[in-house]
């Protein structure tokens, strides 16, 4: 633990983590917003409005940091932003013939697909927990899929295949923003995200904003304003003053909201057996994060050797 972080008083640590939970919330009730907002409004159009408002809305309070961008870290977030355009197209479409709280558990499993890229890209094995995190999540997958009749469908693919360039975006990420500011990286990505999903919603949607209820306008509000400006800007400050893993694990939480919300927002359902599928997503989530102590690693290892 390093010196500053002894100097954080507990009361200051505890708000900052319920800050955090508090915007993992906001990720999570956002699923079963965005599934309410695709009735009325199509896939491009939704990211559109989301991430170029929210994108210029970060940009305009942290306006010192994006100008402060080199070439760089310009290059850095337009190649980030368009893996995050990757991966929240194929999420917003997959959402169109999946549940809310189904598609929160499967996006989490980039938390499990991140080693297992890196191991691709490195060669570095990612390690016995890691692999271990990777079977228990696909049992999740596949229970959870199993529970409903036809098993996988085609929106459940798509989350799948998003959390793939989640995944893959979380890595970049990691390693742009060790050499640029991440705050100016955020609000270029998303922007970058905007300016990909217009063309797509021009030539090929046509939005009626016109007929659209004012409950479909209160969920554009609600994405802009908490699931894209809010969370962010709550998660960049908090995470300041607690650790990684402590916010790495409160994030995966987003999870459990967005079923909770699906449940109680959107009438859905779930049954013992995806309950089950979706415990053991949690539990390999978890396993990833959670460091054992150096005296459990010790152990485990020297009785490895002794047999």
């Amino acid at each position: 633990m390093t010196e500053s972080r002894l100097n954080i008083s507990r009361r200051t640590v505890l708000l900052a983590d319920s800050s955090i939970l508090l915007a993992a919330s906001f990720w999570g009730v956002g699923f079963a917003v965005l599934k309410d907002a695709l009735t009325y409004l199509p896939t491009f159009t939704v990211l559109v409005c989301r991430f170029l408002a929210g994108g210029v809305i970060l940009g305009l309070i942290f306006n010192k940091r994006l100008k402060g961008l080199s070439k760089r870290g310009i290059l850095d977030g337009l190649c980030t932003g368009f893996l995050l355009f990757l991966a929240f197209a194929l999420q917003t479409m997959g959402l169109i013939w999946t549940s809310a709280g189904k598609q929160a558990f499967l996006t989490a499993t980039y938390v499990v697909l991140a080693p297992l890229i890196s191991w691709g890209i490195t060669r570095r094995f990612p390690g016995l927990k890691s692999m271990t995190a990777s079977f228990i999540c696909l049992g999740g997958i596949w229970t959870l899929s199993a529970a409903e009749a036809g098993g996988l469908n085609k929106g459940d693919i798509m989350t799948l295949v998003s959390a793939v360039f989640f995944a893959a975006h979380l890595l970049a990420v990691d390693r742009f923003s060790k050499r640029t500011d991440p705050v100016g990286l955020a609000s270029l990505q998303m922007i970058t995200l905007g300016l990909l999903s217009l063309p797509f919603a021009v030539l090929f949607e046509n939005p009626s904003f016109s007929a659209m209820p004012p409950r479909a306008w209160w969920s554009m509000a609600y994405m802009i304003a908490f699931s894209t400006v809010g969370a962010f800007t709550i998660q960049n400050v908090a995470q300041r003053y607690t650790s990684p893993t402590h916010a790495a694990l409160l994030l995966s939480t987003e999870a459990v909201f967005g079923a909770l919300a699906g449940v109680l927002m959107l009438g859905e359902v779930f049954t013992p057996q995806m309950l089950m599928g979706a415990f053991m997503v949690m539990a390999a989530i978890i396993l990833v994060e959670v460091q054992l102590p150096a005296a459990w690693t010790e152990r485990l290892l020297s009785r490895a050797e002794e047999r």
